[in-house]
């Protein structure tokens, strides 16, 4: 992709994020990287000079939102802004690879982690490592291996907003689909970006 075309979406407290972020992803390892994004992201989250745009706030009835709000020409980390309407949520996924830090910006969000327990050519077999419901003000990060888990917005009534920072922009991962127990099939799923207006 070249650089007129990545995304660079003004929003109040743009300049601050995308500084204290590129700032961050100079500190060091993917270690050193996620743990100084984590704190970032959780500052900007309190951070009143930081507003995200309106867009990101408006869910789409038949699937969670990711709009990706600023791409860094320089140190090639995506920032996808995802909106989660009431009920909305992933199949367990992965990130190919790719570390990622996700923080909570607004509402609630139940996040379980799964932990590879074996694999054939065919099924993989995980088990439920843990979870937890964040609220606005909090990130966690996810670095491969260890980069399996579900996002569900369990509200009924309530959408969540949370940001997401990636090594790279990311356009597909692989999901697993329940089979038999603590087996899954995987698949291959394309992650379109949804439009920002």
């Amino acid at each position: 992709m070249n650089a007129q075309a990545l995304p660079d979406i003004r929003f109040p407290g743009h300049d601050k994020l995308v500084d204290a972020l590129d700032a961050a992803v100079t500190a060091g390892d993917e270690h050193a990287i996620t743990k100084a994004l984590r704190n970032t992201l959780c500052r900007m989250i309190r951070d009143r000079d930081v507003s995200l745009p309106e867009c990101v706030f408006e869910p789409i009835d038949d699937h969670y939102a990711r709009r990706e709000i600023y791409r860094s020409p320089e140190h090639g980390y995506s920032v996808v802004a995802m909106t989660w309407g009431p009920g909305q949520g992933t199949p367990v996924h992965d990130h190919c690879g790719l570390w990622c830090v996700e923080g909570v910006w607004d509402g609630e969000l139940e996040i379980t982690q799964y932990e590879l327990l074996e694999a054939d050519a065919e099924r993989f077999r995980f088990r439920a490592a843990g979870g937890m419901v964040a609220g606005p003000g909090s990130a966690g990060s996810l670095i491969p291996p260890h980069e399996y888990h579900s996002i569900r917005n369990t509200s009924s009534n309530e959408v969540a907003v949370s940001v997401h920072i990636y090594k790279a922009a990311m356009e597909g991962c692989s999901m697993f689909i329940p089979q038999d127990g603590e087996w899954f099939t995987r698949a291959d799923k394309a992650l379109p970006v949804d439009a920002t207006h």
